[in-house]
C-alpha cells in the first residue's frame, strides 16, 4: 500500500502505515520529498528564523537524561537578568529576528512577578515582534498572566505519550498527565502552543513514537519540536546511545505531511549529530531554525547534552553564514514572526 500517497491525500493512517514508514518503507527519498511540496504548498521556501535566549540553567526537576537536571553537582549555573534579557533582544532586533525564544529551566527565581515584568519590558520595547515562552510547567493562573503580559508562544514538549516511557525517563513526582493539562491549558489560553518528543530516547520503542504522533493529533498543536535524543555524561544515561538522523527526519516529514500547517524547527539537536543535519531537516519539511542569541560567556553552561553546538550557523550573530547554509539547501531565510498559517 502506498502509504506516502494516502498521507499526502490527508488520510489518516493506522499504526500499521506508520509503522512502515518509520522502518523505512517509504522509500525514505520519496517522503522526504513529498513532505517538501506539502511544506512549499503551505510556506513557499520561507525559513522563520527565532532568537534563543537561554535564560537560566537552574532547574527544579530532575529528568534522566537532561545535563541540567538538578541532582547534577558539576552543572554551571546561571540566570539572565532583565536587562541582559533585554540587551540579548536589541542585539537581535538589529540583525533582523522578530521573534524572540526565552528558553530555561523551571527555575522558582522566575516566579510570575519576574517572568511577567520581563515580558511586558520586551513587549513595550519591541511591539511588532512575537515573545514565545520555553519554560516548563506552571499552573493556569501562571500561564494566564504571562499571556496578559504580552507573551503569545509558548513551547512545551510532552517528551512521552506513553505513561510507562515518561516514568522511565522521569523521576517520581513528575506527571504525564500534569504536563498534558498545562499543553491543554495553553491552548485554552490562546497561545500558539508548541509540543514534541525525543527521537531515539532511551527505551524508547516504534509503538512510544506512534503513541507521541496519536497524542499530537489530539492537541493539534501549532508547533511541533522534535530532533534525537543525545546523551550527556552527567546523567543516570550517560552509556545509553544518541538517537538517529534519519529517524529523526522520516518523523519530520511524516509530521509535515499530517499537519501541514505546523511549525517545525530543523533543531540544533539535528544540527549537533550531523554536519548536514540542519540542511536535511529542512529538506525532510522543517521550516523554522534558532540560532542561539544568549550571551557567548554562558551558551556552553546551557548544557542539556554533550557536545551542544552554539557557535558558527548555530550563533545568531553569523546569520549571514545561516543565510548562505539555508540558501544552499534550497530556501530563503525570512525575518517576520513567522506566526503559523492554519
Amino acid at each position: 500500500m502506498d502509504w506516502i500517497a494516502r498521507l499526502r491525500a490527508g488520510s489518516d493512517l493506522e499504526d500499521e502505515g506508520l509503522r512502515a514508514l518509520l522502518a523505512g518503507e517509504g522509500p525514505d527519498e520519496e517522503l522526504f520529498a513529498a513532505a517538501d511540496q506539502v511544506r512549499r504548498e503551505h510556506y513557499g521556501d520561507a525559513v522563520y528564523v527565532r532568537g534563543l535566549i537561554e535564560i537560566s540553567s537552574y532547574c527544579r526537576n530532575d529528568c534522566l537524561y537532561c545535563g541540567i537536571r538538578k541532582s547534577n553537582s558539576n552543572a554551571r549555573r546561571y540566570r539572565l537578568d532583565q536587562e541582559t534579557i533585554l540587551s540579548c533582544c536589541r542585539e537581535g532586533y538589529a540583525l533582523g529576528y522578530r521573534t524572540f525564544v526565552l528558553q530555561g529551566g523551571e527555575d522558582p527565581f522566575f516566579a510570575d512577578d519576574v517572568l511577567c515584568g520581563i515580558v511586558r519590558a520586551i513587549s513595550r520595547e519591541f511591539p511588532g515582534c512575537a515573545v514565545t515562552l520555553s519554560v516548563g510547567e506552571r499552573s493556569l493562573d501562571s500561564y494566564k498572566k504571562l499571556y496578559d503580559a504580552g507573551a503569545r508562544r509558548f513551547l512545551l514538549r510532552h517528551e512521552a505519550a506513553s505513561e510507562e516511557l515518561y516514568r522511565k525517563l522521569h523521576p517520581p513526582g513528575m506527571s504525564r498527565e500534569n504536563r498534558m493539562q498545562c499543553l491543554f491549558d495553553l491552548k485554552k489560553i490562546g497561545y500558539q502552543v508548541g509540543s514534541g518528543f525525543m527521537v531515539g530516547a532511551p527505551f524508547q520503542r516504534t509503538e512510544h513514537l506512534i503513541e507521541d504522533i496519536r497524542f499530537l493529533q489530539k492537541l493539534s498543536p501549532d508547533m511541533i519540536g522534535i530532533g534525537p535524543y543525545l546523551n550527556h555524561r552527567e546523567t543516570p544515561f550517560r552509556d545509553q546511545p544518541s538517537g538517529s538522523m534519519i529517524m529523526t527526519l522520516r518523523l519530520l516529514a511524516i509530521l509535515r505531511l499530517m499537519f501541514p500547517w505546523a511549525l517545525l524547527p530543523s533543531t540544533t539537536a539535528l544540527a549537533s549529530i550531523d554536519p548536514s543535519g540542519r540542511q536535511r531537516g529542512l529538506q525532510a519539511g522543517a521550516n523554522v531554525v534558532m540560532p542561539n542569541l544568549s550571551p557567548a560567556d554562558v551558551r556552553d553552561k546551557y548544557s542539556i547534552y554533550d557536545n551542544k553546538l552554539s557557535t558558527g550557523n548555530e550563533s545568531a550573530q553569523n546569520k549571514a553564514d545561516l543565510e548562505k547554509v539555508v540558501r544552499a539547501a534550497g530556501y530563503r531565510i525570512v525575518t517576520d514572526r513567522g506566526d503559523v498559517k492554519r
